[in-house]
């Protein structure tokens, strides 16, 4: 797991986002963030971006701990409701794999598990290895 933390400790959109990385292992990750003033967008709510890069990040993990180069080629996000404050959790789940494609649902909610956004994202994993 140190490894794997370290290796994504270098994507830098992610640190800047305030993304941290609690949990992660092949098919599985848990990504957690603090929502700050800088996350909202004009209507005062956390901006959609931010959702879509915290599941998008944690689709990733999960995709890449195999030890492969493994990157998106297919996602869509579904907005529930709102968040406003507190820390937000997304969590990847694989539900699909073969030779090449990873196929993952990521949820992501507030501190009173209320479903904020529902993501489904598909990787094409490559014959590159992950340099942990």
């Amino acid at each position: 797991m140190d490894k794997l933390k370290a290796y994504f400790k270098k994507d830098r959109f992610a640190a800047l986002c305030g993304l941290e990385l609690v949990e992660c292992r092949p098919g599985y990750a848990k990504v957690q963030l603090k929502i700050n003033d800088d996350h909202f967008n004009a209507a005062g709510v956390v901006h959609g971006g931010v959702l879509f890069t915290m599941a998008d990040f944690c689709f990733g993990s999960a995709a890449n701990a195999y030890g492969r180069v493994a990157l998106s080629i297919n996602s869509s996000i579904t907005f529930v409701a709102k968040g406003t404050s507190g820390i937000l959790t997304a969590e990847a789940r694989e539900i699909g794999r073969s030779n090449k494609l990873l196929t993952y649902d990521v949820d992501i909610r507030d501190e009173n598990e209320k479903l904020l956004a529902h993501f489904t994202g598909m990787a094409y994993a490559t014959h590159e290895e992950n340099q942990f």
